[in-house]
């Protein structure tokens, strides 16, 4: 039995294929101008991994999520990205119950049940303030790699530097300022991951935090906000060792599932 997940987000796709449970492969690209001709690409490399004779036919049952699950044309069935992040997210750690998924556009806070269910859930998609857009307007106008951002952020100065603005176009122009002004790279970095964990946290408080506690999504790879997160919280936080292959996981998940139930 093979079954495959793919998940179209605003900045990278994703896809996670499953061979009898086991994960067999898992392959990420950048998320390109038209999200269906991205979609047949990362399948058709990731299907390149397994056999060079493979292809979308090979596989008994495709699930789509992410913003761009719609437009995929050879899925299944389509699973809304919040379910799939809860699915795959339980696979890793079933004793999870919470889940803060943060990804390219958007934030989510997720509660789920024993079996990985979701059971309640708020979302922030007004700003792209606490994602990863935000984190790459950042690291490009300070001329870094997202990679070195995080670890930058906590080599501090004087400490995080104030960035009045939320929002990703009006904060490039408070970190110019702050940059002309002399204020030390790692401050500004350190300022704002600040900012994003503000406005991560008071999701998490609104939805009601229950041990055991999970972060997925590409904003999860970066220890500067990991970090401070964890601290405001106080608890650890798991991460799967790919942040950004959970939402695929739980697609291939739920394919497996409705494949075995005839669906």
């Amino acid at each position: 039995m093979i079954t495959a997940g793919i998940d179209i987000g605003s900045l990278s796709a994703n896809v996670v294929i499953l061979r009898d449970d086991k994960i067999t492969v898992l392959h990420n690209i950048r998320t390109g101008p038209d999200t269906c001709e991205t979609s047949w690409q990362v399948m058709k490399e990731a299907l390149a991994m397994i056999d060079r004779n493979f292809s979308v036919g090979s596989i008994d049952y495709i699930v789509a999520t992410g913003y761009g699950r719609v437009v995929v044309p050879f899925s299944n069935k389509t699973v809304t990205e919040i379910s799939c992040h809860a699915k795959g997210n339980h696979f890793f750690f079933p004793k999870v119950r919470t889940i803060l998924d943060m990804g390219g556009q958007d934030c989510k806070a997720i509660s789920c049940d024993e079996k990985g269910k979701v059971t309640n859930f708020i979302m922030n998609d007004k700003c792209a303030a606490g994602t990863g857009r935000y984190l790459e307007r950042v690291a490009s106008t300070l001329g870094i790699s997202l990679a070195d951002l995080g670890p930058l952020s906590l080599q501090t100065v004087k400490g995080p530097a104030d960035i009045s603005h939320y929002c990703a176009v009006f904060a490039q122009q408070d970190i110019l300022l702050l940059r002309r002004e002399g204020v030390h790279l790692s401050d500004i970095l350190a300022g704002a991951c600040e900012g994003i964990v503000k406005r991560i946290y008071p999701l998490l408080q609104q939805l009601g935090i229950r041990a055991d506690f999970a972060i997925s999504g590409g904003v999860a790879k970066n220890i500067g906000i990991v970090s401070r997160l964890e601290k405001k919280l106080g608890m650890k936080a798991n991460i799967a060792f790919d942040s950004q292959i959970v939402g695929a996981l739980g697609a291939a998940l739920f394919a497996r599932d409705f494949l075995l139930s005839g669906n």
